[in-house]
């Protein structure tokens, strides 16, 4: 069942199963709480109470919003977190891993730890060297053909090289249910939006953070020329001994939806340690 919680701007869409420590999952851009669909069930099972969230423009959640940073995103989640009473364990994943650092940083009696999925926390360091990689470099085509011309074709394309190998069942209709999320009015612009914030505001808070953190790579994520050395690069700018890296291989950018065993795996262990009632 949806509920919606009202914040400066607008509304917030989540759902919220099982009972136990409180984990609240957020998604990445142009997407929605479906792509924790196959994770939430295994969480509930092992005992947790979860709150799955749309971000602010997709979903269910209001489309249109002053703005779309990793800091707005935080302030959200913060927001979910204190009405469900906290304190809880973050998982963010792409623009929200940014986001869950940023949270962790300015609500520490909220944030018992947090778990960044393929993140983008970094501000984005490109060498021309890059682009001798071809599938990053056909990541990053695919994505500003998305940016420039507001296509859900050129954002499908992204997604299929974003997904390497193994598709999830469900895929024609994970695309179908995403189209018509993408064609309601103000959706394709907030994606777009997003996908022009930097991440500066989220770097610049990871030596605030105080509480344990687990970064999850795909060892095919194409929006990394190298993503175990982003992963590494995420870890260096912690307080020493906060971080841990883990990479799913054959994972590209969504190693939660596409390889949900193997992240929750690795999700289960951190949150044993980390979330308490």
């Amino acid at each position: 069942m949806t509920e919606f919680l009202t914040v400066d701007g607008g509304a917030i869409a989540y759902e919220v199963s099982g009972a136990g420590p409180l984990v609240v999952l957020a998604h990445g851009m142009g997407d929605s709480r479906e792509s924790y669909r196959f994770v939430v069930p295994q969480l509930v099972a092992a005992g947790y109470r979860v709150a799955n969230v749309d971000l602010r423009g997709c979903g269910e959640s209001s489309a249109v919003w002053p703005s779309y940073s990793r800091t707005d995103i935080a302030g959200d989640l913060i927001a979910v977190v204190r009405h469900l009473g906290g304190p809880a364990v973050l998982v963010g994943q792409s623009i929200s891993g940014g986001a869950v650092t940023v949270a962790a940083a300015q609500a520490p009696d909220l944030v018992e730890g947090i778990v960044e999925i393929v993140p983008f926390t970094r501000k984005l360091s490109f060498k021309l060297s890059d682009l001798g990689s071809k599938t990053y470099r056909t990541g990053m085509t695919r994505l500003m053909m998305m940016a420039v011309l507001g296509s859900v074709n050129w954002w499908h394309k992204y997604l299929d090289l974003a997904f390497p190998g193994r598709k999830p069942a469900d895929w024609d209709e994970q695309l179908r249910r995403n189209a018509d999320s993408l064609a309601q009015p103000g959706r394709m612009k907030a994606l777009q939006k997003m996908g022009q914030t930097p991440a500066t505001d989220a770097g610049a808070q990871l030596a605030n953070v105080r509480c344990p953190v687990l970064v999850i790579e795909g060892s095919l994520d194409p929006d990394w020329v190298d993503p175990r050395a982003e992963g590494e690069a995420i870890l260096a700018e912690l307080p020493a001994g906060l971080g841990r890296l883990a990479v799913v291989e054959g994972a590209g950018h969504y190693p939660h939806t596409q390889f949900p065993d193997e992240t929750v795996a690795l999700l289960l262990p951190f949150l044993k340690a980390h979330a308490r009632a």
